[in-house]
């Protein structure tokens, strides 16, 4: 097997059973990022909100003294259906610009999210993934991605998606989408179609127990993935339930080093190929 710019040995090391393929762009290689004071889990998000051609924009920076501060770089964040304000999702957001990258996360749901509990009596799931599909979503995304290629000058840029937007950073890989690189925790309702189409890496994160990704289909996907010729990565994590990349409960030490490993994992993918 080939490694990604870096053994197989070190990706086991950062984060689980992992099956990667390909090498780094231009034979860049990387440390394993074990720093994770650089993960928020809880306390105020440091970002702040704008807007942009109608789209609401959560940005977080790095450091001024960090050397991705000049901006060539840049991670597009894709949330959960619970959006912008699940404080997690942009304590992330925020790690990112930690871990050196401009950071934006878009509202992905115009102001109307799932709710905090999607299992509560009203609301209805199918209704709303119809409401939010890639005709609506794919926009919002272009116009992040022009907000950040446009009006900050940004050279590259890593996609990264959870559950929802996992499957829209591999949409954003495919020629012409402005995406150079993806991550995807537990990506929920990923097309073999859409995988097909990729132009650049994609890193997956997956749990252990998943509904919207069962075993069976877990190993479709990265049959398709090994089918592309673009460099892969697909890290199983134990003890993991579908929204751990996010959501985890971290007072458990298993979820927590679940959430802290795909993190690296993204952290690490994004330095090798951006």
């Amino acid at each position: 097997m080939r490694s990604a710019g870096f053994s197989f040995l070190a990706l086991a090391i950062c984060g689980g059973l992992v099956s990667a393929k390909g090498s780094a762009k231009g034979g860049k290689a990387t440390s394993c990022p074990g720093d994770t004071s650089i993960i928020a889990h809880t306390g105020t998000p440091i970002g702040k909100e704008i807007s942009h051609k109608n789209v609401t924009l959560y940005i977080s920076k790095p450091d001024s003294d960090n050397k991705k501060s000049q901006y060539d770089t840049a991670v597009l964040y894709l949330t959960d259906v619970f959006g912008l304000p699940l404080a997690e999702n942009k304590l992330l957001a925020d790690s990112f610009a930690r871990a050196g990258y401009l950071t934006v996360a878009p509202d992905l749901f115009q102001g109307d999210p799932a709710f905090a509990d999607i299992n509560i009596p009203g609301f209805n799931t199918t209704a709303f993934l119809a409401k939010h599909g890639p005709n609506v979503t794919d926009p919002i995304i272009a116009t992040s991605i022009d907000y950040l290629r446009t009006t900050l000058g940004v050279k590259r840029v890593g996609v990264t998606g959870y559950c929802f937007g996992g499957r829209y950073a591999f949409r954003f890989i495919a020629p012409g989408k402005g995406a150079d690189a993806a991550f995807a925790a537990h990506p929920s309702l990923l097309e073999d179609g859409e995988i097909q189409a990729i132009k650049g890496p994609a890193s997956v994160a997956a749990a252990e127990t998943d509904g919207l990704m069962s075993p069976a289909r877990r190993a479709q996907i990265e049959a398709v993935l090994g089918a592309t010729a673009q460099p892969y990565q697909v890290t199983l994590y134990s003890g993991t339930s579908h929204g751990f990349g996010v959501r985890a409960n971290v007072s458990v030490p298993v979820q927590r080093f679940g959430k802290e490993g795909a993190f690296l994992q993204a952290v690490r993918w994004f330095d090798t190929h951006l």
